[in-house]
Parts: C-alpha cells; structure tokens; sequence
C-alpha cells in the first residue's frame, strides 16, 4: 500500500467531461465520467484516488497539525510568517486565509466528493458483489473521516452524499446532521470491512478502524454507552493478538515497525517520489509536518514553525519510572534544552548534530523552546524533508485503551474498573500502576475514588501518551475545557498563553471561508444558505 497510490488516476476521475473546440472533437484518450466507471478495474482505481486526498497540504500530511496540535495548549508557533503564527493563537482576521482555514475545507471536501462519485458510481458496475461491497464501505470510511475533521474544525458545513453540479448552491448542515451522516456511514462500513487486510493492502481501512472511528464520533457527542460498545469489540480482539501494544513505544513513530498491532489507521507515508501535491505520476507522498517542527537556522535542519509547550516536558518529569529514571517518551518527544541532563543514557545525537545538548542560539535560549521530536526522522537521517517516510498513525491502540476507560467513568463503571485500561499504557511505559504509585497516592488521592478525581488524572495521561498525535483539540472539547472561562483561564495562566485571546462561545470552531459563505448566495444580496460561524 506505500506504493499503490502511484497508480491513482487523481484528477481524471474527478473531471466531469472533456472541453469541446472549435471541430467538437473529444480527446478519445481522456477519461470521463461517462467513460470511466465500467469495469471492476476501474472501480478499484476510483476508489484508490479516494485515499490521494490524505496526500495534500490540508490534511495531516502538513497543515492540519498546526491546527490540532499548535492551536491547542500542546504546540505554539513562532513562524515568522505572522498569519501562519496568528492562527495557532486565534487571531483569525482573514477568514480565507489558505494555509490557516482554506486549504482543509479544500481538502476534505475533495476527498468528499471523491468518495461520492465511488458510492454513486460503482453500485451499477458489473463486478464481484464482495469486491464491490469492500470498495463501497472503504469510501463510506473515507468519506466519514473526512466529516469528522469538518465537524472538529468548523462544526457544520455542507452535508453532500452525491455529486453534484457547477450550479449548485451550497447549503448549511448542521453539526448534529453531520454526524447523523458520520454514523451512518461508518455502520454500513462495518458490514463489509475485513478484519484485516493482506500486506499489499496495507492501510486500507478495516473493521476495527470503522470501529475506532465511531465510537470516537460517539464520544464527542458524548454518547459514552454506545462509544463503549464499539470499543469494546477492539478490547476483546487483544486476546486474539489483532491489536494490542507494541514493546518499543517509539516504533509507533518510526518507519521501521509500520503497520502492527498498535496501529488502528495509518497513513502510509513513503518517499519514493519526490515530487509536488498535485495529482500527476510525480505526486509526492512523503509527510511533510516534520521539516517545518524540527528547528531552523544554520545550526538546524527545519524551519523551526513549531514547537512544543514546556508544560509538557515538566509534566513527563514530574514521575519516575520503576527504574528510578525519566520517562523515555519525554525524550522521544520533546527536544528541549538540558535534556541530556535528565536522560544521559540517551543519545544525544540530533539529525546533523552529534551532540545537540550543546543548545545552539538559533534554537532559541528561554526555557520556553521546546521542540517537537515525535515522527522526526533523526534517528537516520542527518537533515529533514518534505518527503519523511514515517507512516502517520491517525489513530493507535493505545488511544483506544484511554478513551474506553473515559467511556467506563462516564457510564457508571468504577475508577478501579476503568485503571485497569489506563495501567496497560503505563506499564508499556515504565510507569507502575496507578493504584501502586506513590505519585499519584500523593498528587492524585482521588484519582481511584471518583469519576472527577479519575477524569483529573486521565486528562494528563491522555497527553502524556498521545501529544501531538492529533487528538488534544478534540479532548479539549470533549471535556468542555473550551466553554469554561475559569479553565481557560488556567490554561492562558499555567499551560498556554495564546489562549489569553481565547474567546469563548468563538474560537472553539474556526469561521466557515468567507468565499463558501459568498458563493452559498443565490443573489449577490441574499442571505447565504450558509452563514457565518457565531462571532466571526
């Protein structure tokens, strides 16, 4: 699967026909529509162009990490492209902004419409009913992933489950209906998705992916008994060795343990070509959020746009490991100054610099420059690329493990019942138990004695494990962190002080694209069909 989507047809599929000129001769060698969607073949090439849209500048490949994991109280941005910075700190002034809004309604509703012509396309071809029915419930996964962000990001948008014309006009859907339609879909993917699939298949999505993905959309509308549910059918699967976690947690980073047990949904990353974002045979594949994280200047090998917050590196440091040392996945991490200090065990080695202790000027000199060192490719590599071939885990088993013990607090179930699921991390990361640690007896005494004092604990766990994975903005939410003035407060305080210009009831959603809103006008003076977020 690194290499299959060099054979996506990308923009052939998306074009509806073929220009007429002045003889009205039509290109006998283009594909069209009307030509394309007749074979079996051709089916797997339409649904193979669904998964370029993870290959763009608007998902996880680049920008959507400045959203999640910049925006939130794990990252801050000291680019000096101020727009770009103002973004990671709500300054939200020019609502098109490309790199900062643009570019993800772009491209989720690109992958959308992708998904689309495959639901709507391949049901009349002649074909394999089971071969069918998989590339139906990929595109149903894939469309609903797509919608998930949407509602993270903006919370409405434009609900299309067709293709549609130049002339339409579009029209506002509202969060709840999103997510109508995201469960939806991911239920009639569950029946035909595999448990796994072949390693030439490699990063398509399968049940448990379905699954994951569900019962994380539950959980934001916190529906935490049917979140359970589906995550539960991943917790049992752990007997069968389907999932589970991997010994060596930074393999969960690396290209050199990809797609295992851990891993729920990759994107598969690979640097095989070299080329632009477009949709041409030279389209590049490689993640690219690497080159802007890793620091810049002469001294660096990056840009340096983003960097880590130095609460977390204090957080990590706060609680040993049983061996009486710091926690590795500090290190594996973080980059920050003085981290020799704390793991002189460890290699100090960093991309071109054979001792990166020694803290460079460039790389800034308060205690505040942290940088982000999770998925970097310093472990090989002496300098960082667009073309990083590092797989992205999307989600991870580990994840899983967290949410559910949050789903059993919130459903009744006891802090005792839900630690067990929470210990499974720990361990794999040196830590004890929780009901074993002397930390947590002293810092946390509540922690094992109600659902206040378990969520307290788990909140740090959470980031703990997953920090910028991609997962915190929509934690943050969840919790109802972003509609709590005192909380935001101690985030801005203690944590974060972009959040100083947090607004609440404005900033918890970004503003729709002014141009979306402008188009959604039937008359340049009408009101549009899909107005403006509340604030902007």
């Amino acid at each position: 699967m690194k290499y299959i989507y060099g054979l996506m047809i990308g923009a052939a599929i998306a074009l509806s026909g073929c220009s007429s000129d002045l003889l009205d001769i039509q290109n006998p060698n283009e594909a069209t529509t009307g030509t394309f969607w007749k074979t079996a073949e051709q089916a797997e090439a339409g649904i193979n162009a669904c998964y370029s849209s993870l290959y763009k500048e608007g998902t996880w490949m680049r920008w959507l990490s400045f959203r999640y994991d910049l925006t939130s109280d794990e990252g801050w941005s000291t680019s000096p492209w101020l727009e770009l910075g103002d973004w990671t700190r709500f300054g939200y002034n020019n609502y098109n902004f490309y790199e900062g809004n643009v570019v993800h309604w772009e491209c989720f509703y690109r992958g959308i419409f992708r998904c689309n012509q495959v639901l709507g396309k391949v049901p009349d071809i002649q074909m394999d009913e089971t071969q069918k029915n998989r590339i139906l419930a990929q595109a149903q996964f894939m469309r609903a992933l797509w919608y998930f962000q949407i509602n993270l990001l903006w919370e409405k948008g434009v609900l299309l489950t067709e293709t549609v014309g130049p002339d339409y006009v579009p029209e506002e859907a509202t969060e709840a209906q999103i997510w109508e339609q995201i469960e939806k879909d991911l239920k009639a993917a569950q029946q035909y998705l595999p448990e796994s699939w072949d390693a030439a298949n490699a990063g398509r999505p399968t049940l448990g992916a379905a699954k994951a993905l569900l019962g994380k959309a539950y959980m934001q509308q916190l529906k935490y008994n049917e979140a359970k549910s589906e995550f539960k059918w991943l917790i049992d699967k752990e007997a069968t060795g389907l999932y589970g976690l991997i010994d060596n947690w930074v393999d969960n980073f690396t290209d050199r343990d990809e797609n295992n047990k851990e891993g729920i949904f990759e994107i598969q990353f690979s640097d095989l070509n070299k080329g632009g974002t477009g949709n041409d045979a030279s389209m590049a594949f490689g993640f690219q959020r690497t080159q802007f994280y890793a620091p810049g200047g002469n001294a660096g090998v990056g840009w340096g746009d983003g960097k880590a917050r130095r609460w977390l590196v204090d957080e990590y440091l706060k609680e040993k490991r049983t061996d009486g040392k710091n926690d590795l996945r500090l290190y594996n991490s973080i980059l920050y100054k003085g981290f020799a200090n704390d793991f002189p065990d460890q290699s100090r080695k960093y991309y071109k610099q054979a001792d990166a202790s020694q803290w460079f000027d460039e790389w800034g000199q308060g205690k505040d420059d942290c940088y982000i060192r999770k998925y970097s490719t310093s472990y090989y590599r002496d300098r960082e690329d667009y073309f990083a071939p590092n797989n992205y885990r999307i989600m991870r088993y580990a994840d899983i493990l967290l949410n559910y013990a949050e789903c059993i607090v919130m459903t009744g179930g006891t802090p005792a019942e839900a630690a067990k699921y929470v210990d499974e991390v720990r361990e794999r990361a040196g830590l004890k138990k929780l009901s074993e640690s002397e930390y947590i007896q002293k810092n946390f005494p509540d922690c094992l004695a109600s659902k206040e004092g378990f969520m307290n604990r788990l909140e740090i766990e959470r980031t703990l494990e997953l920090c910028f994975e991609g997962w915190r903005w929509a934690d943050l939410k969840r919790w109802g962190v972003l509609d709590d003035q005192s909380k935001i407060d101690l985030i801005a305080t203690y944590r974060d002080p972009d959040f100083k210009n947090f607004v609440v009831g404005k900033h918890r959603r970004l503003p729709i694209p002014t141009k979306e809103v402008d188009i959604s006008k039937e008359t340049p003076v009408s009101t549009p069909k899909l107005p403006q977020n509340p604030g902007y």
